[in-house]
């Protein structure tokens, strides 16, 4: 099944029951018609950051289940898979071929030799402080080969993530025979994950290297193209760089809205938001919550620094068990620009707040992703954060089944079902519509979605301040009716 444009649930294949099998009974039991795409993270064998150190692309990791699985969800919803285009797992194949067999691997060349990276004398204390890092120091790791050698090689992230030499001949080779057995087994979707860091240049700070990044991404659609895969380069960083890949005509993340709707509902403030909507680009996937933290950096410049420091304050302030604590080394938190919560503790586990939150995210631009967490309003869970110290898991609770029965019978996530369900069914929100937005005073806005034929739309209208909002309908024969409002035993 290709991409449509329909909701999309980011989801672990362990997180809603304990498997996919669970899933898909959680999809068809509860979620019929709340969203047609479904982003399984990472469900093959992996080593490390749960799923995004991968052994195997091509096995489903068996607590998981198998690709009968995999395939079964495929026939029902459009399907997004990871690729890690930066890195692949220490404990992989390759990897231990390489350190088995040195410099006479046929991997070799897979990964990225320090020391043949840079001229004799280098790197100098210059070059380290120069790289683009998310952790505070060289991105380089020694290792130790069966033959009692020692070498160091590139590597980014975690220990066990050990970065790819995406301008090798074995590695474009890599890239090619899994990208084509992915799409043999469902994607529709497939995210290149790291995607800005692929490139290493002498001389650069390593990160969204041009022009050498377009002619990886133009090599990778190239295997894409003709299987009719779309392709969403995920980077997380400030919305100019993201702009770029809007321009060439790529997919994109909108990862700056989410910081622009806290700010809007904590300040009662409507410009800049109404400003960010009026400039966003139609062909992207919209998110308030993902996998990761909130990330702050991306909206840098769409809100001042004043503003930034505002939100990141309140968020402590206002959200629900959201300490500064939970983002700091502490909790093995390495990205300072990113605040650990769920997005429905930040807004103090407010129902109202958040149901306007999403019906904000359904009307921006693009294509609505709800992670899993975000999907069923689910509050920080401390038990999760302290039992493992990791800061990302307060937004990583494994719901049983039974907890998702439960889950779903709460008035603020019903009614978040039945707004994405009028996001997916009307046909105002047609990716080649058209999107009109009016800022009323300092507090209100309005959004309207029209379909692209002009026949349909759909208007917003909120108060940031009182998060007071009304959603309306308009049909081809000028009948309006409202689909939802701010009370929510009013819903439609």
């Amino acid at each position: 099944m290709k991409l449509n444009n329909q909701a999309m649930l980011i989801t672990y294949p362990d997180s809603l029951g304990n498997n996919i099998k669970d899933l898909q009974k959680v999809l068809s039991t509860y979620l019929d018609g709340v969203v047609g795409g479904v982003h399984l993270l990472p469900f093959f064998p992996s080593s490390g950051d749960r799923g995004f150190a991968p052994m195997d692309y091509t096995k489903v990791d068996e607590k998981f289940g198998n690709w009968d699985d995999v395939k079964k969800l495929s026939e029902s919803y459009y399907l997004m898979f990871d690729f890690m285009v930066n890195h692949i797992s220490k404990q992989s194949k390759y990897f231990k071929d390489f350190q088995a067999n040195h410099n006479q691997s046929a991997y070799r060349d897979l990964f990225i030799h320090w020391n043949e990276f840079w001229p004799k004398g280098r790197p100098t204390q210059e070059d380290i402080d120069l790289i683009y890092k998310r952790k505070p120091k060289a991105p380089v790791q020694t290792v130790k080969f069966a033959d009692g050698q020692t070498e160091d090689v590139w590597n980014t992230f975690g220990e066990d993530q050990i970065d790819l030499n995406v301008n090798s001949k074995v590695t474009k080779q890599f890239i090619k025979d899994t990208l084509n057995f992915l799409m043999d087994h469902g994607a529709s979707i497939i995210r290149l994950d790291a995607f800005a860091y692929a490139i290493k240049k002498l001389g650069t700070n390593d990160f969204f290297v041009e022009p050498e990044i377009w002619d990886l991404l133009k090599e990778i659609s190239d295997i894409t193209n003709p299987r009719e895969t779309t392709l969403l380069p995920e980077i997380h960083e400030n919305y100019h760089i993201v702009r770029k890949i809007t321009d060439h005509d790529y997919f994109s993340y909108d990862f700056a809205l989410p910081i622009v709707t806290l700010y809007s509902l904590y300040s009662g403030k409507a410009d800049r938001l109404a400003g960010w909507l009026k400039n966003s680009p139609m062909k992207q996937f919209t998110t308030l919550d993902t996998h990761d933290g909130i990330g702050v950096v991306d909206a840098k410049d769409i809100l001042s620094d004043d503003e930034l420091d505002y939100t990141k304050a309140e968020m402590y302030k206002v959200g629900a068990n959201v300490k500064k604590v939970y983002s700091s080394t502490a909790y093995h938190n390495l990205d300072v620009y990113q605040i650990n919560t769920t997005y429905y503790s930040a807004l103090g586990d407010n129902d109202h707040a958040y149901l306007l939150a999403r019906a904000i995210q359904v009307f921006a631009p693009g294509i609505p992703q709800v992670y899993y967490v975000g999907l069923l309003a689910g509050k920080n869970d401390l038990g999760l954060l302290e039992k493992t110290k990791e800061g990302r898991n307060i937004n990583r609770h494994y719901y049983s089944l039974d907890e998702v029965a439960e889950e779903t019978k709460r008035p603020v996530v019903k009614a978040l079902f039945d707004l994405l369900r009028f996001r997916n069914q009307s046909s105002a929100f047609d990716l080649e519509g058209g999107i009109d937005v009016q800022q009323n005073g300092d507090n209100e806005i309005v959004v309207t979605r029209r379909s692209e034929d002009g026949q349909t739309s759909a208007t917003l209208s909120a108060n940031l301040q009182t998060q007071a909002f009304t959603i309306t309908e308009t049909n081809s024969d000028g009948e309006t009716k409202e689909i939802l409002t701010s009370n929510l035993s009013a819903v439609k």
